[in-house]
């Protein structure tokens, strides 16, 4: 393709990053609300971590049709209209009676919900120069992860504000705002000879084969393991974290935004990264994460020390996510859509993952999540490590 056109990366970015913080933001906003939402639904409080678990499993599995569906028509349209219907089932789920009925409601914006992620990565891939797809995947993923203290937040303010279901309102004709914006700075496909687009069977075909390729089959084992460990470690603060946070409405708002400098830092600091190989990148993001729980699992109830800690682990999950994008996307440049579809699959399976684990070990402490979770980075870093072949860089 010409340098010419190419599209405009900062248009891009800001356009992606900014929906991605808006839709991947919807599975944690039920996170600061499990207490006004258990009063309200009549259920314990920790039965409510099954709000985020379904709609991880519905998001998970949408993935799936997402990615062929991207290959297929492009990325533009399946974005557009994805956001549209994502706009319509989050109002929904402000209507729910009941936890039953929440836990449907939440399935469909899950569902709906898993038409960006895919599309938004395969439209990096196609529509950006290749010197910018680095700095391109990192501001999005390190918005997938702000999106986890930055919708937090924002819910957390507006139950305060207006109760519980006003988050699900606000939000809802935000993504209508984002898929006109996306309509107006994303480009439709380039021209492809009818010959060369395949059907949707087609791109449905690709999984199998991806899957039964071993270093692929690593990577997708350890990208369950980069939003398994994080959703853990913020589920479980907020279920069964020191004192000094639990019931404190104040003090979780403030641990919760004290990770947003490292999601700034990364993507600052990715052209400096970028000169690293994707391999000693994703190693070292999933290995300082590990460190970093380990060390939170002895702090006791040092809020402040925790603080600190939690931002070197939320840095390292900013470095590993897009590295694995990368990874991905080098072993699979023949069914990319598929590819990035099974990677976004295997990220959310393990982010509804991530809830239950931490609510399971509720009754036995905070101090026994962070072990949990070290495992889990730990065996992500090892699992990166033997399946992305140490020549692999990404290049300027």
């Amino acid at each position: 393709m010409e340098q010419s056109s190419w599209a405009s990366a900062p248009q891009t970015i800001a356009a992606l990053t900014v929906t991605g913080i808006l839709v991947v933001g919807q599975m944690y906003i039920v996170i600061p609300l499990f207490a006004p939402m258990s009063k309200s639904f009549g259920a314990a409080p920790a039965s409510m971590t099954w709000l985020a678990t379904i709609f991880g499993f519905a998001y998970a599995g949408g993935f799936l049709l997402a990615g062929p569906l991207a290959d297929r028509y492009g990325s533009r349209p399946v974005i557009v209209l994805g956001l549209l219907a994502t706009s319509v089932t989050t109002a929904a789920v402000a209507t729910a009676p009941n936890l039953g009925v929440g836990c449907a409601l939440r399935a469909l914006q899950g569902f709906t919900a898993a038409s960006f992620a895919p599309a938004a990565f395969a439209y990096v891939a196609e529509h950006l120069a290749p010197n910018r797809r680095s700095l391109a995947l990192t501001c999005i993923t390190s918005g997938y992860l702000a999106a986890a203290v930055l919708v937090q937040v924002a819910a957390q303010g507006l139950n305060a504000l207006a109760g519980w279901r006003s988050a699900f309102l606000v939000f809802a004709p935000a993504l209508v705002v984002a898929a006109l914006a996306a309509k107006l700075v994303l480009r439709p496909r380039r021209e492809v000879p009818q010959a060369e687009v395949g059907s949707i069977f087609t791109a449905f075909a690709a999984m199998p084969r991806l899957l039964a390729r071993p270093r692929l089959l690593g990577l997708y084992g350890a990208t369950m393991t980069v939003l398994g460990g994080f959703v853990a470690v913020y589920t479980g603060i907020s279920l069964a974290g020191p004192a000094g946070i639990v019931g404190h409405p104040a003090a979780l708002l403030a641990l919760r935004a004290s990770a947003l400098p490292a999601m700034i830092a990364v993507p600052a600091f990715a052209p400096l990264l970028a000169r690293l190989s994707t391999r000693t990148r994703l190693v070292l993001g999933l290995a300082a994460a590990a460190a970093a729980a380990l060390v939170a699992s002895l702090l006791g109830s040092a809020i402040a020390a925790l603080a600190a800690v939690l931002l070197v682990l939320v840095a390292g999950v900013a470095i590993a996510a897009p590295a694995l994008v990368e990874a991905i996307s080098q072993a699979a440049a023949d069914a990319r859509g598929s590819a990035v579809a099974l990677y976004a699959f295997s990220m959310f399976i393990g982010a509804s993952l991530g809830p239950q684990l931490a609510g399971d070990l509720t009754g036995s402490g905070f101090t026994r999540i962070l072990q949990l979770v070290v495992g889990i980075f730990a065996v992500g870093a090892l699992l990166a490590a033997c399946s992305v072949r140490r020549d692999t860089a990404t290049k300027a």
